[in-house]
């Protein structure tokens, strides 16, 4: 009898198979997190790329912000993204203030961050390296100008940066303390040139003026290459005692040079920019 049915369906053209549902293609909207600019420089004779991320109210008010400067802060296989991050976490759960982030992109990094040497090996193995100051510059004269000039900044500023944009961080603290008001050197790369910048920190210390600054330095378990100039640096910043920087060394030894930034970046984040108590 089912067979009958069955032919009798069949010769009738009656579909026995369901009927497929048509194929539905969802929405799709791009996740825009920051705004990109290309920013032309003098000092490059070319545009570089400049990533910022605004707190989600600033639109919403007149506020000013405190700015945040991140080096490596390119959004391909650099930092801009997780630092980001880090700042709009501590805007959702309210631990810190809100702040901007403004990722500054390394095109040639012991070009841009390294200062020079005349260690032969390291110029064979680099030869483009040692220009940091002309980037400290670029960082002073066309970075800070554009963002003071284009967002509510309020004046307060920080630079951060890992590895060899730590070794950059330490020496601007060091050598121009002005340009920023907090610094953050996560496993500064202190090893360049046989630790010499480490070694001089107590001659640019003693120039330092008693504006309040902070600088905050950690470093993993990453071998005496790298522990022995930190040390160096620290035994300075002891023996110079400037009362009016708040300064900091926080071992992480738990940590390697590939793990350490994130944690150590959000701690920072938590402690210049505490949210303020209800």
């Amino acid at each position: 009898m089912r067979r009958i049915l069955a032919a009798t369906m069949v010769a009738a053209g009656i579909a026995l198979a369901p009927v497929a549902q048509a194929q539905i293609t969802p929405a799709e909207t791009p996740i825009v997190i920051g705004t990109s600019y290309a920013l032309p420089s003098p000092t490059y004779g070319g545009t570089r790329e400049i990533n910022v991320w605004i707190p989600p109210g600033y639109a919403e008010g007149e506020a000013a912000y405190p700015v945040l400067y991140l080096l490596d802060g390119g959004t391909v296989w650099q930092d801009f993204h997780h630092i980001s991050g880090l700042a709009q976490l501590g805007t959702v759960n309210g631990t810190t203030r809100d702040v901007i982030v403004v990722g500054v992109a390394s095109v040639d990094r012991r070009n841009e961050l390294a200062l020079p040497t005349e260690n032969p090996e390291l110029i064979a193995q680099y030869p483009t390296q040692g220009q940091s100051e002309r980037f400290r510059g670029f960082l002073r004269d066309e970075v800070q100008p554009f963002i003071e000039g284009r967002f509510r900044t309020s004046g307060e500023t920080a630079l951060m940066g890992e590895s060899l944009a730590g070794l950059f961080v330490v020496e601007t603290f060091l050598k121009a303390p002005e340009m920023f008001d907090h610094y953050v050197a996560v496993s500064p790369s202190l090893w360049w040139d046989g630790g010499r910048l480490a070694a001089q920190a107590g001659a640019h210390l003693r120039d330092h003026s008693n504006d309040r600054r902070t600088l905050i330095l950690t470093l993993g378990d990453e071998g005496p290459e790298m522990q022995a100039p930190m040390d160096v640096l620290v035994a300075s910043l002891r023996d110079h005692g400037l009362p009016g920087l708040d300064w900091s060394f926080t071992p992480r030894p738990d940590e390697s040079h590939a793990t350490i930034y994130h944690g150590a970046a959000l701690d920072a984040l938590r402690r210049l920019f505490p949210a303020p108590r209800p």
